[in-house]
């Protein structure tokens, strides 16, 4: 039996939506069972339908409620978008939303569906290295939950969280993180360039050095990032001068820590 749901509804193929189906559709999902809803299609997403041949915005009377529904449209358009979609949101469908900030509860009113997952996926999804954690509902299936592993595992890292209020802390930690590794980027640059670098030099060695070291955590998934943190550091060297700061009572870990603690609060906010 596939581990793929039969048919799939994508609802939504904006950044998001758009990276994952064609991790999808990379990874062997049967276009002859997918349909997508966008109701501005790209150019990108119309060659995309015209290789693979799954179908772009079929008419309402030629769509029947699929196994999986996949929400990925914007919060603000959730309304809206869930008026259009309650016909394909059947007693067996499964619906997994990647809708930033709205729980399983508001879903579930706007929807007739009874399975439910919350998912909250990053942009490196769009290469195929995202981090991603869900909650399900009690009634979704054992075979439903099967189905959202491999949608989310064909773009990146998935796990399950028990408490749906979790997916704060998630969106917090790892929805957010790419900007957090970026505005690394960003500021190490700048401290070349103090140092007399070039800027275009000063990026090119700071976005370097970040790809580099997330590659080498990549490669070597048993060696824990504080292993990897000591065997660059020389007792005494230039590294161990820099991680003295960085390490510092009013250093990395508190400002990171009131930085996801702030995101962990808007989202929240968000939530309804």
């Amino acid at each position: 039996m596939s581990d793929w749901p039969n048919t799939l509804v994508l609802a939504g193929a904006g950044k998001m939506g758009g990276a994952m189906l064609k991790g999808w559709l990379a990874g062997g999902l049967p276009a002859a069972g997918v349909a997508v809803i966008e109701p501005h299609p790209s150019t990108e997403l119309a060659l995309l339908a015209a290789r693979h041949g799954f179908r772009l915005n079929p008419a309402e009377g030629e769509r029947n409620p699929p196994e999986a529904l996949i929400l990925a449209v914007k919060p603000q358009m959730l309304e809206s978008a869930a008026k259009k979609l309650a016909d394909l949101a059947g007693a067996d469908t499964l619906v997994v939303s990647v809708v930033a900030g709205k729980t399983i509860a508001n879903l579930a009113a706007r929807l007739p569906a009874r399975a439910f997952v919350r998912v909250m996926p990053n942009t490196p999804a769009a290469v195929g290295r995202g981090a991603s954690a869900g909650a399900a509902n009690v009634t979704v299936s054992s075979m439903q939950r099967a189905w959202t592993e491999r949608l989310m595992r064909a773009v990146g890292l998935f796990e399950w969280v028990d408490d749906e209020a979790l997916i704060d802390a998630v969106t917090a930690l790892s929805g957010s993180g790419p900007a957090y590794a970026f505005a690394l980027v960003e500021a190490m640059a700048k401290a070349g360039e103090t140092l007399g670098l070039s800027a275009d030099l000063a990026m090119r060695l700071a976005r370097a050095t970040v790809e580099g070291a997330g590659e080498l955590m990549y490669q070597e998934p048993d060696i824990s990032a504080t292993q990897l943190r000591i065997n660059v550091t020389s007792p005494g060297g230039t590294t161990a001068a820099a991680l003295a700061v960085l390490q510092a009572p009013d250093g990395l870990n508190p400002l990171l820590a009131r930085a996801i603690a702030a995101a962990h609060r808007r989202a929240g906010e968000l939530a309804g």
